[in-house]
């Protein structure tokens, strides 16, 4: 497997959405699940709420423009299990996401992207949260080795399920990727099994 697909630091600034249990349908309108690609859909993140905001929304900011980290807070990406959700985020630019939680399948498909997810107590999120609302241009470094966020407010520790966290620092978080790389060792199983390499039509 390449090196190259493995998630160990995200630097940029970040992006403060308040709120709790923000979900999919407001991430990403149903009516946008019918494309046959996701590569429109970053056009497309929050835009009822965006629409209704008029402007005021942290996602059309100018402070924000070109943030990398979204600060979100309790229970994101909850609702239905569309992918076109995280999708519709990282393809906005978003490349992790810091909250106090995470919906389970808005996490699975997130770490399936190779998009970190990780965790802040609500007083630690709060302050961060201030932090970056104070001076949006400061940067932020998550760094999935040593489970810290770096801001101005110096390094706080985040946390982060050991087995999405090992999956995103050692590059197996591409499903097909690891399939791939297991291809020599796929062909040699099958042809061991009778009902694979001894079928006949």
């Amino acid at each position: 497997m390449s090196s190259d697909a493995r998630v160990v630091r995200v630097e940029g600034r970040g992006c403060v959405l308040r709120g709790d249990d923000i979900d999919t349908d407001r991430i990403i309108p149903a009516r946008f699940l019918r494309c046959v690609t996701f590569d429109e859909v970053g056009a497309h993140a929050f835009e009822d709420d965006r629409l209704q905001a008029k402007g005021n929304h942290p996602l059309d900011d100018p402070r924000f423009a070109g943030a990398r980290l979204l600060l979100v807070g309790r229970n994101f990406g909850c609702g239905s299990s569309r992918e076109h959700a995280p999708q519709a985020l990282w393809r906005f630019g978003f490349q992790a996401f810091v909250g106090e939680s995470f919906a389970e399948i808005f996490f699975g498909n997130c770490v399936a992207l190779g998009l970190p997810c990780v965790t802040l107590p609500r007083a630690e999120l709060t302050r961060l949260m201030e932090s970056v609302e104070l001076d949006p241009r400061q940067e932020l470094v998550l760094d999935l080795a040593k489970g810290t966020l770096a801001s101005k407010l110096g390094a706080q520790a985040v946390a982060m399920p050991d087995g999405a966290r090992r999956q995103l620092v050692e590059g197996a978080w591409d499903a097909t990727a690891v399939l791939l790389a297991a291809g020599d060792a796929i062909e040699a199983t099958a042809a061991r099994l009778p009902y694979v390499g001894g079928y006949t039509a």
